[in-house]
């Protein structure tokens, strides 16, 4: 069994906060997977399923940030989770908003979510950075991340993001970080679609030959159409973000009201 933990602090007031972000990942994880309801356990929220084949237990620590990893540690003890089979996720100032990092272990980089489980459960756990940026001044930190995401935020990448983490987390499961990163960031951000190259006009028929022909034509016979003439118009990529994403980031940040 995996256990997937998304990190945030419970209640209606920090519902839609940056620092919120890995309890939306994991909302979003649950709802694609169809996993069963959320239950009341392990001082927390947890939920369990099935992603590629493998049993996966989400849970989100109602602790409080600072506190998870005494939620995260009653459920590693109840079923004797290896570390190992842990991922988190969590938000990260030090990268741009909308980008992602995986990493095993190493510091907490003065995440008070991420401290809390290395000393309750150990470092060799994998964990999912969120970028949600950084405010530009360490004074105004505090105020960015318990800040709510912004429209702009949410219809520019945030849906993006968290619809991107939940389709492509079976290659996570599989251990396969490189390629979970790689997709995830075509999602965010998909390739701009190559212009059509302009096809070479056709050579008449004299000059095919390598001769002239100086004749006119006649008066009444129409020039060829020339069918290889690239066309105008271009499609539009279309808007792949599900309703029901939508709707449920819609209901995260109408709880504050």
């Amino acid at each position: 069994m995996f256990l997937v933990v998304g990190l945030g602090n419970p209640g209606s007031g920090y519902a839609g906060n940056r620092h919120n972000i890995g309890f939306m990942a994991a909302d979003e994880i649950v709802r694609r997977y169809s996993f069963g309801p959320w239950r009341r356990k392990f001082q927390g929220q947890v939920a369990e399923g099935d992603i590629g084949g493998s049993k996966v237990l989400v849970l989100k620590p109602e602790t409080f940030m600072n506190l998870s990893g005494q939620s995260v540690g009653e459920v590693l003890r109840f079923y004797k989770i290896p570390i190992e089979d842990v991922i988190v996720l969590h938000d990260e100032l030090d990268l741009p908003p909308g980008k992602l990092r995986v990493k095993r272990a190493g510091g907490h980089g003065g995440h008070n979510g991420l401290r809390s489980i290395d000393a309750h459960c150990g470092k060799e756990y994998r964990r999912v950075r969120l970028g949600i940026g950084h405010p530009g001044d360490k004074a105004r930190v505090h105020g960015h991340v318990l800040g709510d995401f912004s429209k702009s935020e949410q219809n520019n990448w945030l849906m993006a993001l968290l619809e991107g983490v939940a389709q492509e987390m079976p290659r996570l499961i599989k251990g396969d970080e490189s390629a979970f990163m790689s997709k995830v960031a075509n999602l965010v951000s998909p390739p701009k679609p190559k212009a059509e190259k302009p096809a070479k006009p056709q050579k008449a028929a004299g000059e095919a030959n390598g001769t002239k022909d100086n004749a006119q034509s006649p008066v009444n016979e129409k020039p060829a159409q020339d069918k290889t003439a690239p066309k105008n118009a271009v499609s539009e990529p279309k808007d792949d973000a599900p309703t029901s994403m939508a709707a449920a980031l819609a209901k995260a940040f109408r709880l504050k009201k």
